[in-house]
């Protein structure tokens, strides 16, 4: 007879936790923590669905505490009654499962990001030239809408472009550039240049401590305001091609921002304009891709410490959920291919473990009972 050993009711607790923390899946977390009555508890009071949140968004380490609607806390303890450790534990496994869950769903039904441009460290003709026209196609009098910096006789000179998204928590894949070609006849400009930056890299952050968005709005565009915000991711460098073409920057793996505000830094210029001989740096327009988490995940920075408190809304959860499965039409009793490959194996398992029976609807958030003989009905014990 084969010889089967659980290994986290036989091992220490330090190994199983070593053992489990190489899980690289939302999914696999799933699966542990539906072994069996044992491995659920275990997964849930060692946090291994937020061990796994913090190895791929590293950016969440910075929460201090998660919160929920206070009538989902008063529904659930009832009234005057304080949640217990358990209940702590439990929330937390349920809210950092959920949200990779939103974040592997959103990765698949990606969508323009950015609210509204902030300011540029410089501007050459405000408001003409003004970093607002980044986000339009539209032409002005036969001619672009574009923003240029002011000219520099340093080619390496930097310039910054900052951006709100449109929500302070979003999912960012992919940042797009294109740069400027003077494309109609300028005597001061022959030859059609392309005033393209020589590299560029991004940063993802907040707004520090002293400021709200009616702050930011109220800030002139044309000056700079790199100094008002606390940056917590800065990507890579990446080489800019003197192309007047959409450029498209992918990160090498989606990034959490947290904050909602995006700085474009373009270092160094290639192109001298003729009629002052000095370099500018010009950009027509500016795409972010990703989704965003908000409503029903939401954060509040908290002051002095800079760490933040995660807010998430399970009903509105359901919602999202609902609603992205109505935009991707998809049938409501799909193959089991057919939902791994539309909706993402995490769906595929929420709804396994709410029954199986009827027909599917994906708008279930990750919830888990902790009742033997509930839990047997469901077919996780």
């Amino acid at each position: 007879m084969e010889t089967r050993v659980d290994f986290v009711q036989s091992l220490q607790s330090d190994m199983s936790i070593n053992i489990l923390a190489c899980l690289n899946d939302p999914v696999d977390v799933v699966r542990a923590g539906s072994v069996s009555s044992p491995w659920h508890h275990f997964v849930i009071t060692n946090g291994i669905s937020k061990q796994l949140c913090l190895r791929r968004f590293p950016q969440l380490s910075g929460i201090e505490r998660i919160t929920e609607p206070d009538w989902i806390t008063t529904e659930t303890n009832g009234v005057g009654s304080h949640n217990s450790i358990w209940d702590i534990m439990k929330r937390d496994h349920n809210v950092y499962a959920s949200l990779l869950h939103a974040i592997t769903t959103l990765n698949t039904c990606q969508s323009e990001c950015i609210a509204y441009a902030v300011s540029a460290s410089s501007t050459d003709r405000f408001p003409a030239e003004s970093v607002a026209n980044t986000l339009t196609t539209r032409r002005y009098l036969g001619g672009h809408s574009y923003w240029s910096s002011k000219g520099h006789a340093d080619p390496d000179a930097p310039e910054t472009l900052i951006y709100k998204l449109k929500a302070d928590l979003c999912v960012i894949s992919k940042i797009s550039v294109q740069p400027f070609e003077v494309s109609y006849s300028a005597f001061y400009q022959p030859g059609h240049p392309i005033y393209s930056a020589k590299s560029v890299r991004f940063r993802l952050g907040h707004p520090k401590n002293s400021l709200d968005e009616n702050d930011i709005v109220q800030m002139p565009q044309q000056q700079p305001a790199d100094d008002k915000f606390i940056w917590t991711y800065t990507s890579e460098v990446y080489p800019m091609e003197q192309k007047n073409c959409l450029q498209q920057f992918k990160l090498p793996e989606p990034v959490l921002c947290i904050g909602g505000y995006l700085q474009i830094e373009l270092l160094g210029r290639v192109q001298r304009q003729h009629s002052d001989n000095l370099f500018y740096t010009c950009v027509s327009h500016v795409k972010v891709m990703g989704g965003p988490l908000c409503p029903a995940f939401d954060i509040d920075i908290l002051e002095p410490s800079g760490k933040f408190a995660l807010k998430y809304n399970p009903e509105v959860f359901r919602w999202m959920l609902q609603s992205f499965s109505e935009d991707s039409n998809i049938s409501p009793m799909p193959s089991e291919e057919e939902a791994v490959e539309h909706v993402g194996v995490m769906g595929f398992l929420l709804q396994a473990y709410h029954g199986g029976i009827e027909p599917m609807v994906w708008d279930e958030p990750m919830e888990w009972d902790d009742d033997d003989e509930e839990m047997d009905e469901l077919g996780i014990l």
